[in-house]
């Protein structure tokens, strides 16, 4: 009955694994090995000649990360996943898995700065166009696809800007045209599916709210298994003409007997062999922990940052509280569509001071910790102006929802009146 529950509480404590086949274990052993051993010759070349799927050596799979994997897959809805060494790492292969050289691709401008850095700076130099959009018009994202776009890229609830995306709409806009959407949804695990919604793909950086405690770096992408990539074969060389970096595979061809994992098992044994950017089996086996009550977490990072966004409205220093449950119009609509179990942990505010408030305010926190992350159980705050987003921009700030007093807090697991007094006394110090 277990793995074959729909439920998020009973998925991610029982899907992908019972027990340890040889040792009967139930908690998921760390597998902390290099390589592993073929029953023969034959068996080895099995493996590499994608015949059967199998363990050859931690860089590409490992028997802890696949519990991490296909218990994240059941979660988001999908078929397979695939886990990286950090959420930068899954952002960057999730593209350049079907966006090569010449390609273009186009993203919302509602992104996290690191993301946006990569996308605006680093797959440049790799020949890869990023054409940045509002989402606010879902119809922008028809406007910038030509020929050579391979996919569309967005984040659930933006960090920072926190505007919902809007993924059925925009999926349906690509399923048109044969461009797959791909989402990070970081920000929102256990309160959004985005597969549900017509995206194609799923990643996150497992570093936040799925790992939970701040201990451990890591990222997964997640196949949907719900896009045609033969139907749009023209779009998608990569995927359907032969890959000289592994024996000229075609590889919706090549893996059409183990179901539609073409996309997610080309990063595998490609880019992932050759970039070398694996999630430790270590860190697999403590995101398999913080998945063991994510639920759990959600619901009070949830009511809590609720909470907070309430107190906060209307304060004498504050000149905007941004967090869904404040918000109206559009934006309300696509948050009470698309977060259906919980309106987001995170929240941000801008001071009527500015740039001097923010530091001032952030400066006299004394529970919050001042860190560059997200989705910890202890409650956090940033100044992203100076900090996570200093290498864009003013105007790439604006866009991405950044001002100069804007203060963004990731709320915790604390009791909500310590929560509330620690924000009032820096407020006040502000």
């Amino acid at each position: 009955m277990a793995t074959n529950s729909k439920h998020p509480e009973t998925l991610v404590l029982h899907a992908g694994y019972r027990s340890d086949p040889t040792t009967t274990a139930v908690a998921v052993p760390i597998y902390q090995t290099t390589s592993f051993q073929f029953r023969d010759t034959q068996h080895a070349a099995n493996l590499f000649g994608l015949a059967e799927l199998g363990n050859i050596y931690t860089r590409i799979m490992n028997p802890t990360n696949d519990v991490l994997e296909q218990r994240i897959a059941a979660l988001e809805g999908g078929v397979a996943a695939l886990s990286l060494g950090s959420g930068q790492a899954a952002s960057l292969f999730a593209v350049q898995n079907i966006c090569h050289a010449g390609d273009n691709f186009v993203a919302s401008t509602d992104l996290y700065g690191g993301t946006w850095n990569l996308f605006a700076n680093t797959m440049k130099s790799m020949g890869i166009e990023c054409r940045f959009v509002d989402p606010a018009d879902p119809e922008n994202f028809r406007r910038a696809t030509d020929a050579k776009t391979r996919c569309y890229y967005a984040e659930t609830l933006p960090n920072p800007k926190l505007t919902v995306f809007p993924i059925g709409e925009v999926a349906r806009i690509g399923r048109e045209l044969g461009v797959p959407l791909i989402m990070d949804n970081t920000a929102a695990p256990i309160l959004c599916r985005p597969l549900d919604h017509g995206a194609a793909i799923v990643m996150h950086s497992t570093t936040k709210y799925i790992g939970g405690h701040g201990t451990s770096i890591g990222g997964i992408i997640v196949d949907g298994g719900n896009f045609d990539w033969e139907k749009h074969a023209d779009r998608f060389p990569m995927l359907n003409t032969p890959d000289p970096s592994y024996h000229g595979a075609v590889w919706t061809q090549a893996v059409k007997p183990m179901g539609p994992v073409a996309y997610i098992i080309k990063a595998r044994v490609t880019l992932l062999r050759d970039v070398g950017a694996p999630m430790s089996p270590f860190n697999a086996f403590m995101f398999i922990q913080g998945l063991e009550t994510l639920p759990l977490r959600m619901r009070v990072h949830c009511e809590n940052a609720a909470a907070v966004a309430k107190h906060l409205s209307g304060h004498a220093k504050i000149a905007k509280v941004i967090h869904p449950t404040v918000m109206t119009g559009e934006a309300k609509k696509r948050a009470e569509t698309y977060l259906s179990r919980g309106m987001g942990a995170l929240l941000g505010f801008e001071l009527k001071g500015g740039a001097d408030a923010g530091r001032k305010f952030i400066d006299s926190l004394k529970m919050f910790y001042h860190v560059a992350n997200i989705g910890d159980a202890r409650s956090l705050a940033i100044h992203p102006a100076s900090t996570t987003h200093s290498q864009l921009s003013a105007e790439e700030q604006a866009k991405t929802g950044v001002t100069p007093g804007y203060v963004r807090l990731s709320i915790g697991l604390e009791h909500i009146d310590d929560i509330l007094a620690d924000l009032d006394q820096a407020l006040a110090a502000a």
